[in-house]
């Protein structure tokens, strides 16, 4: 950790009911007649969005006043700001509103707490299915990857599982993309499982799937609080060339195209490179 030592078990907790709030907030619009608007990159945009978006900025704010918070629906902060961040609060208050929009409930309230370029802390909230994930960097018994599903009175402590014979590969439903086919082809016998949003990394951490390829742009408040949550459970995510992905890296807000997975005992790279 860089600077000043901070309490992630204690700030995880923090962080959850923040999206748990948020998740509340877009509930009630997910369940009225809501408009949508489109931003200057032709993605949608709601209320929702909005909404959460000023729930999590206030409270992290209230919560560590000291930490910059780069947010999707702040993302135009400069380069020559972001340049001297070492540790900063990454979210996406509405990730997957694709899927928002079409009522499937795939959507996710994301979460993450950079430091020095990695993801240390994860939270990833679907208000629909009331699925909370969470993660912070640790040893094992002072870090982790728990999941908390409707139903179960205690979270659970998740681990990413051996590659099986048959591979399950999570894929966005909005962002087919031609590539994944042929990165399948070497791979060989699979299962393709169409999931939205930030909750395909969350499969893999809790052993329903191995793989999920993304050749397509995304931006980095898309996948720091799952990278977190899939990290700390046993996987990663890697860019093509086999490095892991890491934040804040220059002007661009991009990622690059990546893997994420579940068994690192496999190189991945050398099937899909």
């Amino acid at each position: 950790m860089s600077g000043q030592t901070i309490d992630l078990a204690d700030l995880v907790k923090h962080a959850c009911r923040i999206a748990r709030a948020a998740g509340e907030a877009i509930l009630q619009v997910y369940r009225s007649d809501f408009a949508v608007e489109q931003k200057l990159d032709r993605s949608p945009l709601t209320e929702a969005d909005l909404a959460a978006h000023h729930i999590i900025v206030n409270a992290l704010r209230a919560l560590t006043p000291e930490l910059p918070i780069l947010s999707e629906e702040s993302a135009s902060l400069p380069w020559s700001e972001r340049s001297s961040w070492t540790r900063y609060w990454l979210v996406d208050p509405l990730d997957g509103t694709r899927e928002f929009v079409k009522r499937n409930g795939e959507f996710t309230v994301n979460i993450a707490l950079i430091d020095a370029h990695q993801t240390v802390l994860g939270v990833v909230y679907a208000p629909v299915l009331d699925e909370m994930y969470f993660a912070w960097a640790g040893a094992e018994k002072t870090g982790g990857a728990f999941a908390q599903h409707t139903g179960e009175a205690e979270s659970r402590r998740l681990h990413t599982r051996s590659r099986p014979p048959t591979l399950i590969v999570a894929g966005s439903r909005s962002h087919a993309d031609v590539r994944q086919q042929a990165a399948l082809q070497k791979i060989g016998e699979h299962e393709l499982q169409a999931l939205g949003s930030s909750l395909k990394f969350c499969r893999i951490a809790e052993a329903k799937a191995d793989l999920y390829l993304r050749h397509g742009p995304t931006s980095e408040w898309d996948t720091a609080a799952a990278q977190c949550v899939l990290e700390q459970a046993g996987g990663g995510v890697c860019q093509f060339d086999g490095t892991p992905l890491r934040y804040n890296r220059g002007e661009s807000l991009l990622n690059p195209e990546f893997f994420a997975f579940g068994d690192p005992a496999v190189r991945w790279q050398d099937f899909l490179h």
